[in-house]
């Protein structure tokens, strides 16, 4: 498995070892990751042995920082050659990051089979030059098969926490204090948080909660909870969160949900039918989350709210899908259309096919 650099490349490539463990237990399963980021941590406490690779990205801008990406290119190919020569795998799984280039292509050259996840709506630089090399590549937006050999794209989704999928919302509910009849508004901007998402719900809170129905849960991120903390004052229907640790209680008590647009986020609106505005990032790659917020919104599904336009938007979007549950109700429904739970289990039988399981 070779995905890493953030949460969105990293948990998919753990969901889906976890998903082949459970399909075959004897399965050997290893990770390729760099020391520096978020994998070096979370696939070790996931039960998993990670191989260091050295990795770096070409900056687009000109920069002295791209005089040693060729050095660092070159070591991260024989580092990962010989990984791959000696682990000796059937199959190479590739989640996206830097890292994922690398090892694929190592792989690849050494008569591996190799399987491409794509998370986004539009597929990243490395998967695009991969896709051709890949045996099998597995999307999770169908707008995504544009970008790459259609007929290697299998649509599977994105694997997503198992524990969204079974939550009771009365429980959820009592979980943040909010009472049967009310209507709760979710803001989040994952872990960090977003400074514009938190900018606008802050210039706007007393509107946001003039209707005596309506409570707001308001996760601001680690970044930024103090300076929120502080500015903001408390008020009996806002639930002010550094962090959300049950997100399942989160998705199934909200009515509405105010957040990025990054794909596990989107696969999970799906997955638990949470009607939604999306206010893309505008600082990744490609713009890829636009995208993701154009197929959840062609899909009826979701609101596309681009940042430029939050803060004068986001009272009068908010309000008019609140006084809407008929709308609500229908975004809910082609969310739930375009889930697809199973993700993880049907992307590991297929790697497992690939390495010659039968069963």
């Amino acid at each position: 498995m070779a995905g890493g650099g953030t949460g969105g490349h990293v948990y998919p490539a753990i969901a889906i070892a976890d998903a082949i463990r459970r399909l075959e237990p004897r399965a050997a399963i290893e990770f390729a990751g760099t020391r520096d980021r978020m994998e070096w941590e979370a696939v070790p406490r996931a039960g998993y042995a990670i191989h260091p690779i050295t990795v770096s990205g070409f900056q687009r801008s000109l920069t002295t920082r791209n005089l040693s990406f060729p050095f660092k290119l070159v070591k991260g190919l024989m580092q990962s050659w010989n990984l791959v020569r000696g682990f000796d795998p059937q199959v190479v799984v590739g989640t996206g990051g830097y890292v994922s280039g690398p090892v694929l292509l190592a792989a690849s050259l050494q008569g591996r089979p190799i399987v491409i996840q794509e998370q986004n709506a539009f597929a990243g630089a490395t998967n695009r030059i991969l896709a051709k090399r890949a045996a099998r590549i597995h999307i999770a937006f169908p707008e995504v098969e544009h970008d790459l050999p259609r007929e290697k794209c299998v649509l599977s989704g994105n694997p997503t926490r198992e524990e969204l999928q079974h939550v009771d919302r009365a429980e959820a509910r009592a979980y943040y204090e909010v009472p049967e009849g009310a209507e709760m508004v979710l803001v989040f901007g994952g872990s960090l948080g977003s400074e514009a998402l938190n900018k606008a719900v802050q210039n706007h809170l007393d509107e946001l909660l003039r209707n005596e129905n309506v409570y707001l849960v308001w996760q601001t991120g680690s970044r930024y909870y103090d300076a929120v903390r502080a500015a903001v004052r408390d008020h009996p229907r806002l639930r002010l969160l550094k962090y959300i640790d049950r997100m399942d209680f989160a998705y199934a008590a909200a009515d509405l949900a105010l957040c990025r647009s990054g794909a596990i986020t989107c696969s999970e609106l799906m997955v638990t039918g949470t009607p939604s505005i999306l206010v893309p990032s505008p600082n990744v790659t490609a713009d890829h989350q636009t995208r993701n917020a154009k197929s959840m919104e062609n899909a009826g599904a979701a609101i596309l709210l681009p940042e430029t336009y939050l803060n004068e938007e986001i009272v009068p979007q908010v309000r008019a899908l609140m006084s809407d549950p008929e709308k609500r109700r229908q975004m809910a429904e082609a969310a739930r259309r375009r889930a697809r739970p199973n993700a993880a289990e049907e992307i590991a039988l297929d790697v497992l096919r690939l390495a010659g399981w039968n069963k």
